[in-house]
């Protein structure tokens, strides 16, 4: 295994306190769940709702199916055009303020697609919606990653990924609710009255700390590209692995509706095994959490990418609903455990100063594969076997579970306990362990 490397010259080395030392001495759970928690599911919410009503709301304008299909694509193109900027912004601005800007911008792109006259105003707020939250999601990523102490840093980025995944389960309920009572146009007006909540939470809340704030204006300001050629080796190693991880990820909510359809299941028995498989995914982030930061981040990467690439792979074989859902299940369990792996192994590795901007271009990999994955499953349908197209996004799950493995002891310091021993970094045990170790005396 090869040992552990900073990623910053300069920066922490072996048995040195990691970044978030006087702030993360502060840092209290409600504190988190008010300032960022909270806002990210009911932004989340927002978004969750209009997915679904965006194609019916492009047909409405006059779209074919396949300009429909072009205008929800357009959602994840304006998130991975964002991405970068996003990055830039949060480190010139701040991250809170950056995700106020996010919110302010998620009102007003809303209100567009709500208002849109024609399928060019509409496609354009659509794109801008897709990077006004990728703004948002950068920040709070790099917010938490400042805040958390890294004793607690993986069950926090593991219940910022369950926050979002129970956001963007409900989304649709709710969405579907208001276009019972008002229409396409009123789930707009639903998004926008969450974006407006989240922004008036992240406003009212106060920064966590109690101490003086590390200044960022203290240090030099460092540019985009400069971050980027500093740190292209980790970028290029260990983002290999978050490239195919998000293309798994993102394959998962094509294929099983796909398949379902292909093997002849009505729209209701598809909606009960998306729903399943939701469930499971959504009851399994605070434990995953608690493993890698007890264990490492290993101990949950690999493993759910193992899962979910052999789950996927075995999709092909279920010729009945039964089958069907049991594979989701199983889907949903491999997608669960690795909730907020991502985030947890970003921000291991970001460096202190550009950590916006490292975190930008680690959120363009991830969203970049989200972009591939499905295309790999329509390539694969398209040339006449949507088998085959299934079977290989589940090899890029195996793939991306050695390029884990591979990488991560590289990077992260907190890849295992071996890696944390060599980087002198010890992790305080458990309070239960604590009061079992004194039971015994």
């Amino acid at each position: 295994m090869t040992p552990v490397e900073p990623t910053e010259p300069g920066g922490p080395g072996p048995g040195t306190p990691e970044p978030g030392g006087a702030r993360s001495a502060s840092l209290s759970s409600g504190a988190v769940l008010a300032g960022v928690l909270a806002p990210s599911l009911v932004f989340e919410i927002g978004l969750g709702a209009i997915l679904p009503v965006v194609a019916l709301t492009a047909s409405d304008l006059g779209a074919t199916l396949a300009g429909a299909s072009v205008l929800v694509a357009l959602l994840g193109v304006g998130q991975v055009l964002g991405d970068v900027p996003a990055g830039a912004l949060a480190a010139r601005v701040g991250d809170r303020r950056a995700m106020l800007v996010a919110t302010v911008l998620a009102l007003v792109t809303l209100a567009g697609c709500a208002l849109a006259p024609n399928l060019a105003t509409f496609g354009a707020a659509v794109l801008v919606t897709g990077a006004a939250s990728s703004v948002f999601h950068l920040a709070r990523h790099s917010y938490l990653t400042e805040i958390t102490p890294v004793v607690n840093r993986a069950r926090v980025m593991s219940t910022l990924g369950g926050v979002s995944r129970i956001g963007a389960f409900l989304g649709p309920f709710l969405g579907a609710a208001v276009l019972h009572w008002t229409g396409l146009r009123g789930v707009f007006w639903l998004a926008v009255a969450t974006s407006l909540a989240a922004g008036v939470v992240v406003l009212l809340v106060p920064d966590v700390e109690d101490g003086p704030r590390p200044s960022r204006a203290a240090a030099p300001r460092v540019s985009t590209a400069s971050v980027l050629a500093r740190h292209w080796r980790v970028l290029a190693t260990l983002g290999s692995a978050v490239v195919l991880v998000g293309a798994v990820r993102a394959s998962k909510q094509v294929v099983l509706p796909l398949w379902s359809e292909h093997i002849g299941l009505s729209p209701t028995a598809t909606s009960l095994v998306f729903g399943l498989s939701g469930a499971v995914d959504m009851l399994l982030f605070y434990p995953a959490g608690r493993v890698m930061d007890r264990r490492g981040r290993l101990w949950v990467a690999v493993p759910s990418m193992l899962v979910l690439g052999l789950s996927i792979a075995a999709l092909p074989l279920t010729h009945s609903l039964a089958g069907l859902a049991v594979v989701a299940m199983v889907m949903g369990l491999g997608n669960g455990i690795g909730s907020g792996i991502l985030m947890t192994l970003g921000a291991d590795v970001a460096p202190v100063r550009g950590r916006s901007q490292f975190l930008g271009a680690w959120r363009l990999l991830q969203d970049s594969g989200a972009a591939a994955g499905p295309l790999v499953v329509s390539a694969g349908a398209a040339l006449g076997s949507l088998a085959a197209g299934i079977a290989t996004i589940g090899g890029l799950g195996l793939l991306g579970a050695a390029a884990l493995a591979r990488w991560t002891p590289r990077w992260s310091p907190h890849a295992n306990a071996t890696t944390r021993r060599r980087a002198g970094i010890e992790i305080p045990p458990s309070r239960r362990a604590v009061r079992s170790r004194e039971d015994l005396e």
